[in-house]
């Protein structure tokens, strides 16, 4: 079967993101219609057009590619535009620069076919030719991004971000895609891993060559690369917020309790009040994470942002804001209370001279409970404003100030 426009019979849309491609569109659509000839695969070239001004929109409806206007630049927008027009129950998409290999999709279909809701290329194990990757992409960038992505997400494949990948049209729609940069790539996989149930994701090796225009790019390095990880960094708020602020909160607290005691003698090195400063900063600090992991975690499940479990959702339950409040009304009052406890000492003294480093060794676990506390409460009524039970607003609702 050739490629057709019926959508009641196609199976694969091979979508290209399109912005100003008129030296390399035409050889990218023929290969891509030319796999689906050759492999009697009923199908279409969907591009998704990004508001070019070199003619790439005439190109494609002259060799029978169909062309959708994506509304908004940019590189996800032109994605997310073309996965909502697409016809066909699977699509697989690539870059329209002719980079990538539209001629040998076969090993994507057939992962598709066999029940995978994501099939990733993988261009270090099919083949970069010489040019292709710039030495920063290929040996710090893709290497470093990927290795971030696999040990927050696990989604188990070795390039993160290769941008000829296919999937089931459903399953990526209900992901809700929203980013419209290039973090959209990033986007694809790390919703993938986080979906519930999980979604099954495989790998095929793909070749990458040195793509044919012109013109540099649309890519910029440092910049894209940044956007990529913050991402990753967004959706991983354990390793954001939680496992950094768990190190800081308790070696912080532990050499505030220590310290409390007297000074330390360490290899030859003396540790104080000094130390116990710097100690109760980072225990601060520390804590913030935490609360921060916790409100973020909050406002992004109620708002649909970061999927939530069975076990967050029963943590969130038993740790309501009144309990939130007890604790950090504790916490404030076992500060204060360290606090009267070293006026009255003062007292007994007549309120004369004291040793300095003493009075700084009770006064600054008596700060910290109290800063601690504050930090709670604050934190406790902020998350029950998150909480609050609420309606939707109606679309025509008009709030005057």
């Amino acid at each position: 079967m050739t490629a057709t426009n019926d959508a009641a019979e196609l199976e694969l849309t091979i979508l290209m993101p399109c912005l100003n491609e008129a030296e390399t569109l035409e050889v990218c659509i023929r290969k891509a219609q030319g796999f689906l000839e050759g492999s009697g695969i009923a199908g279409e070239v969907l591009i998704s057009d990004n508001g070019s001004t070199d003619g790439s929109q005439e190109i494609a409806r002259r060799l029978g590619a169909r062309v959708s206007h994506a509304p908004r630049r940019g590189y996800g927008a032109a994605l997310i535009n073309g996965i909502e027009n697409a016809r066909g129950r699977y699509i697989i998409m690539g870059d329209a620069d002719d980079s990538y290999d539209f001629e040998n999709l076969q090993p994507f279909v057939d992962r598709l076919r066999d029940g995978a809701d994501l099939v990733m290329g993988n261009r270090f194990r099919g083949g970069i030719a010489p040019g292709a990757m710039p030495p920063l992409h290929k040996y710090l960038g893709n290497p470093v991004l990927s290795g971030i992505g696999q040990l927050f997400f696990r989604p188990n494949i070795g390039d993160f971000h290769c941008g000829l990948r296919g999937f089931n049209r459903d399953s990526i729609r209900d992901l809700d895609l929203q980013t419209t940069g290039m973090e959209f790539a990033s986007e694809m996989v790390v919703k993938s891993t986080l979906a519930r149930p999980k979604y099954r994701i495989e790998e095929v090796p793909t070749t990458l060559k040195k793509d044919g225009r012109s013109r540099p790019p649309h890519l910029r390095s440092w910049h894209d690369g940044w956007r990529h990880l913050r991402f990753l960094l967004i959706f991983a708020p354990r390793w954001l917020f939680v496992y950094p602020g768990l190190v800081a909160f308790f070696l912080g607290a532990i050499a505030v309790g220590v310290l409390s005691f007297g000074g330390v003698r360490i290899g030859g090195i003396g540790f104080d009040v000094t130390t116990m400063v710097y100690a109760s900063a980072l225990c601060v600090i520390g804590y913030q994470s935490l609360l921060f992991f916790w409100l973020t975690k909050l406002y992004a499940t109620q708002e649909a942002f970061l999927p939530t479990s069975a076990q967050f959702r029963g943590v969130a339950a038993r740790w309501t804001a009144e309990r939130g409040l007890l604790v950090g009304v504790a916490l404030f009052v076992l500060g204060v209370g360290i606090g009267i406890a070293q006026v009255i000492r003062w007292g007994s003294l007549d309120f004369g001279p004291q040793d300095a480093a003493e009075v700084v060794r009770i006064a600054i676990p008596s700060a910290l409970g109290m800063i601690l506390g504050f930090q709670t409460i604050m934190m406790s009524f902020f998350s029950g404003v998150l909480t609050t039970p609420r309606r939707e607003q109606r679309p025509d609702a008009v709030i005057e100030s």
